[in-house]
């Protein structure tokens, strides 16, 4: 499966469980990390674990496993899918770590056309 499309699976699903700020960002031409980044932020340390449930949950389905997940216990998940990194925080952490701001040399994703159902507030 192609790394936009594994995108826009955990993108979806992020949003289906009310994730917010999400922001995808690629990156290939700035590292060998990834292709892409995705972030996304989780009102509470609970909704953390549903975002990071839900994401595998989808990807799983689509016969996607990650190679590495890091930080159940925290307020930083990170999933790591080869080509797709994903990138979950409490609102304090995402602001502290900053990714937002350190790969912003990235080429931004625009979210509104992958994301199926876009969230209402």
């Amino acid at each position: 499966m192609e790394a936009f499309d594994i995108l826009k699976i955990a993108a979806n699903a992020l949003n289906e469980k009310k994730g917010k700020e999400i922001l995808g960002i690629k990156i290939d031409n700035l590292t060998v990390l990834a292709e892409y980044f995705l972030i996304c932020t989780a009102g509470s340390t609970t909704q953390l674990r549903a975002l990071c449930d839900e994401a595998e949950e989808k990807l799983e389905e689509s016969g996607i496993r990650p190679h590495h997940i890091e930080g159940k216990t925290t307020g930083w998940v990170c999933l790591d899918y080869g080509s797709v990194i994903i990138h979950i925080f409490t609102r304090d952490q995402r602001e502290f770590y900053g990714l937002d701001k350190m790969w912003s040399d990235g080429e931004p994703i625009n979210m509104e056309e992958i994301l199926t159902n876009s969230q209402e507030d």
